[in-house]
């Protein structure tokens, strides 16, 4: 889907300034446990699948919308790795619009569908081993990645 209207309309006022942006990101593990990441167009880095929360959206109704326009999967929203934000969570795209998010990571299961590695979102979908990360545009705690005994990591608090 791209930017939404409310994104759109604020960035028409605001220009490229520095905007706050409630956001959902996800971990979806593939049968190998691998972790799927994405690469939107016109980027180099991977991220996660995410996306912004828009108005009138639970944050589990955001991450189902996502991951669905991002990779073609309908997802479960089964728990909430961590919060994030403040000014490490800070981004400048290559458009030069300015966010910092406050990002909600939850671990989702795949309920149904197949990848759509040719959709208007991304360039390219990919799954990764816990030990061989991709270089990514916003980081995140190395634990969010890593399974304990087959289950997923620990909850977080969310530091303050």
């Amino acid at each position: 889907m791209g930017m939404s209207d409310y994104y759109r309309d604020l960035r028409e006022k605001i220009g490229d300034q520095l905007i706050f942006m409630p956001s959902v990101a996800a971990i979806i593990r593939n049968e190998e446990d691998r972790i799927l990441f994405c690469r939107k167009h016109n980027e180099t880095l991977w991220g996660l699948v995410a996306g912004a929360i828009e108005l009138g959206e639970t944050p589990a109704e955001a991450m189902i919308r996502e991951a669905k326009e991002e990779t073609g999967l309908t997802v479960d929203p089964v728990g909430i790795l961590g919060v994030y934000g403040g000014k490490e969570k800070r981004y400048t795209y290559s458009n030069g619009h300015q966010v910092e998010y406050l990002t909600i990571v939850f671990e989702c299961k795949v309920l149904s569908g197949e990848l759509d590695v040719e959709n208007e979102e991304m360039c390219e979908l990919a799954f990764f081993a816990e030990d061989d990360l991709p270089p990514t545009a916003v980081s995140y705690p190395k634990s969010i990645f890593t399974r304990f005994g087959g289950e997923a990591a620990d909850f977080h608090r969310a530091s303050i």
